[in-house]
């Protein structure tokens, strides 16, 4: 099973960048690793995550004084609410997944794993146009295969597709995507759903399109098959959705 780090602590504040937002930082932790993104920033200036700074260096350390630190140009920044650690490779070590976004392409969403005390990177490619985003879902063998599957949004406010990436070999390649479904609403500092497995192997929830309804969908032989289960009203409706309560 794909474990998957719990975010521990978020520090955010308004966009302007001074003195007290330099301290912020975003800090996820797993099995004695910790991810931290600092270096808050502005640079891009999308918005699209309300006052969640964007974010322009990542920080990898490990439980036996691991530590290895990607900065990026500034033509690039993290665009992220939650990095994600989770064993993408299955060599034992977790990596970091969050959102990367140019400031010319848009976003990708990019793996960082630790290869030689060197972060290396593995991305989807970029969404092609400046100011689109993409929500992240989740990470993990979603059909059993033994490989590991990665989920998002493209796009959650206009194309609302969800797209899945299987990683074999230290590359990606996308399997399949379904359009009408989203996790996201402009201005929110969170994403709304994720993965769960109620004994009936993982599910990727989100809402549908219009946020009317609650959707899971699954994958099976490389397809998606999605269900309304419960009607949306409110954002803490996915919280009964996640515990396997609907």
């Amino acid at each position: 099973m794909i474990r998957a780090a719990i975010i521990i602590s978020v520090a955010l504040g308004g966009m302007m960048i001074g003195a007290a937002q330099a301290q912020q930082k975003l800090v996820s932790k797993l099995d004695g690793w910790k991810v931290q993104l600092d270096q808050p920033t502005n640079r891009y200036g999308h918005g699209i995550m309300g006052n969640v700074p964007e974010w322009g260096r990542m920080c990898l350390s490990g439980p036996n004084g691991q530590k290895a630190c990607v900065v990026l140009p500034q033509n690039k920044v993290f665009e992220e609410m939650s990095p994600r650690l989770a064993d993408v490779d299955l060599d034992g070590t977790p990596d970091v997944i969050l959102v990367e976004s140019d400031n010319r392409l848009g976003a990708a969403l990019a793996i960082y794993l630790l290869r030689d005390d060197q972060l290396f990177c593995v991305a989807t490619p970029k969404i092609g146009r400046a100011n689109r985003w993409l929500a992240p879902i989740g990470v993990a063998d979603m059909d059993g295969d033994g490989a590991v599957e990665l989920a998002y949004i493209d796009r959650p406010h206009l194309a609302k597709t969800l797209r899945v990436w299987r990683f074999e070999n230290d590359r990606l390649s996308e399997v399949v995507n379904l359009k009408g479904l989203t996790n996201h609403r402009i201005g929110q500092e969170f994403i709304s759903g994720g993965l769960r497995d109620c004994g009936q192997g993982a599910e990727m929830i989100t809402s549908d399109a219009a946020w009317q309804n609650i959707m899971a969908t699954q994958l099976r032989n490389d397809r998606l098959q999605t269900r309304s289960i419960a009607r949306f009203s409110k954002t803490k409706d996915f919280d009964a959705v996640l515990a396997c309560k609907n």
